[in-house]
């Protein structure tokens, strides 16, 4: 289990790509480091719902598992191997999802403050 936290950057409509099979792909930015980076997870299955709580510009936390799987070109034998993040955990990380606000000191408390700071 991996987990990132980054701003939504990208929230793509649910694809149905079989009868069976459907996905929602995404892309968070990471600016943790110099450069930020786009990483693009995908929802699969029942897991689609989990981004209609979160909205473009929402700070997350993403858990993920990463998958990578074979594939053969049926026309030519060509083997090929793809990696995809599969999401299954999207938390809120800002006001604007389910963290609690900080609580705020009384405007009164406030004023007082200052007044009793030693420097």
């Amino acid at each position: 289990m991996f987990q990132l936290t980054g701003k939504l950057r990208v929230k793509k409509n649910t694809q149905q790509v079989t009868d069976s099979f459907k996905k929602r792909e995404f892309v968070i930015t990471d600016d943790s480091t110099q450069y930020p980076q786009h990483v693009l997870f995908q929802l699969t299955q029942d897991k689609c719902d989990l981004l209609d709580t979160v909205n473009e510009g929402d700070e997350v936390k993403v858990s993920f598992n990463l998958r990578g799987r074979e594939w053969t070109n049926p026309k030519d034998g060509e083997v090929r191997f793809f990696n995809s993040l599969d999401a299954w955990k999207i938390e809120a990380m800002n006001a604007g999802g389910n963290a609690p606000m900080p609580e705020t000191m009384p405007n009164e408390a406030f004023q007082e403050a200052p007044d009793d700071l030693p420097f």
